[in-house]
C-alpha cells in the first residue's frame, strides 16, 4: 500500500501505528489515540501533557510554525505549553544562515508564547530537500483538570475560532510567493502571509476552559477542518452536523484555493480551534471570546450516529463531509511545481 502524503490515515495507526507503542506503564494516563492532540501522563506528583509534530510542507518560516503548531496541541487539552525540545533538521548544503533564521524564528514565537525551548538537536540530513523542524511541547495540567476529544457528546454545539485553512494560506502565500503575486499583486499576498501572525490557538483555547462547559477541543491541523471533525467525531464514538454557512474562510484563502482548485474544508488549519461545548454554554463561550478579540462561531452540533456526518449547504440541502485522503496543501503544491 502506498501511502499518501502527510498524516497516516485514522485506519492505519489503529491498524499498525498503535500496536508498537512499548512498555505499558500505569503512569501513562492518556496515550496516543486517533483524534486526541497529547498524551497525559504522571510524574507521580502532578499529571503532564506532551506532544510532538513535525513541519514538513514548508520551506519558509518553518521554525515559527512548528513551535505555534506543537503548543497549539498542549492548549487543546486546556494546559498552558511550558518547555519545549527542538530538532531541526537541514538539507546538505545548508549554510549557517539557514540555521540561524530556523532558530530565531523557533525563539520568537517561543516568546510570544511564553514557551522555553530547553534542549533539542540540529543536524545537516542526506536525503532532504527542504528543511525539517520537529518542535515537542509539554506543560502541566493544573486543578481544571484537562480536555479529551473523546468527551464529545451528542447534542453539544461545535464552536470554530478564527477561519478555515489558516495555515495552509500562509504556507501557500509565502512558498509560492511569485506566482500569487503575478496573478493577485503584492499586497494581497502580504496580507495572505500575515495569516502567519494567526497560527496559536493558546489564547482561545485557555478562554474557552477559564469559561467552563468545554467538553472537547481539537486543532484541525492536516486535512483541515473536515478532518478535525472526524478526528473528534472517530474519537467520541459520534457524528455531526455542520453549518457550511456558518463557517468562515477568509478572502484571502478562498482566492488561494480557487487558484489552487483545492477545496478549503481540506487545507490544514492551524491557527483555527474545533471546541465542542454545553449547549447552554456555547454562545456564552463565543461572545467572551469575541469580546477579547478572538474571532468564533457555533458551527453545527455533535450528533448521536458515528455514520452521520454531514453540511448542510447554504441552499438548505445536506451532503456528507468527507473525510480528505490527503491534505490539500499538498495538492497544491504539487500544482504550482508543475
Amino acid at each position: 500500500m502506498i501511502l499518501p502524503p502527510g498524516k497516516i490515515p485514522p485506519e492505519l495507526l489503529e491498524k499498525t501505528v498503535f500496536r508498537f507503542l512499548g512498555a505499558r506503564r500505569s503512569d501513562v494516563v492518556v496515550g496516543p489515540a486517533t483524534g486526541e492532540d497529547a498524551s497525559i501522563v504522571s510524574d507521580g506528583c502532578k499529571l503532564l501533557a506532551l506532544h510532538g509534530d513535525p513541519v514538513s510542507g514548508a520551506t519558509e518560516r518553518v521554525g515559527w510554525i512548528a513551535m505555534n503548531v506543537a503548543t497549539n496541541d498542549i492548549a487543546t487539552r486546556g494546559v498552558r505549553p511550558r518547555w519545549t525540545l527542538a530538532c531541526i533538521l537541514l538539507p546538505e548544503g545548508s549554510d549557517d544562515g539557514l540555521l540561524q533564521r530556523i532558530c530565531q524564528e523557533l525563539s520568537n514565537a517561543a516568546e510570544r508564547l511564553d514557551v522555553s525551548i530547553v534542549g533539542g538537536h540540529s543536524e545537516v540530513t542526506p536525503g532532504l530537500t527542504h528543511p525539517l523542524v520537529i518542535v515537542f511541547a509539554m506543560g502541566v495540567v493544573d486543578d481544571r483538570g484537562y480536555v479529551l476529544s473523546r468527551n464529545a457528546t451528542p447534542g453539544s454545539k461545535i464552536i470554530l475560532s478564527k477561519s478555515v485553512g489558516i495555515e495552509g494560506t500562509a504556507i501557500l502565500a509565502a512558498d509560492r510567493r511569485a506566482l500569487l503575486t503575478a496573478r493577485f499583486g503584492p499586497t494581497f499576498v502580504e496580507r495572505a502571509t500575515a495569516h502567519f501572525n494567526r497560527l496559536s490557538v493558546m489564547k482561545e483555547a485557555l478562554l474557552a476552559v477559564e469559561m467552563g462547559g468545554v467538553q472537547a477541543m481539537h486543532d484541525p491541523t492536516e486535512g483541515g477542518v473536515a478532518n478535525g471533525l472526524h478526528e473528534v467525531a472517530d474519537a467520541s464514538g459520534t457524528g455531526f452536523r455542520v453549518q457550511e454557512a456558518a463557517l468562515v474562510i477568509s478572502p484571502e484563502t478562498l482566492a488561494i484555493c480557487r487558484f489552487f482548485a483545492i477545496e478549503p474544508l481540506h487545507l490544514i488549519s492551524s491557527g483555527a480551534l474545533l471546541i465542542v461545548a454545553e449547549p447552554n454554554d456555547a454562545t456564552t463561550i463565543v461572545d467572551h471570546l469575541q469580546a477579547q478579540e478572538v474571532d468564533a462561531a457555533i458551527i453545527g452540533e455533535v450528533v448521536a450516529d458515528p455514520a452521520c456526518r454531514i453540511i448542510v449547504r447554504r441552499d438548505g440541502s445536506m451532503a456528507p463531509l468527507t473525510r480528505p485522503r490527503s491534505d490539500a496543501l499538498w495538492t497544491a503544491l504539487k500544482k504550482a511545481v508543475s
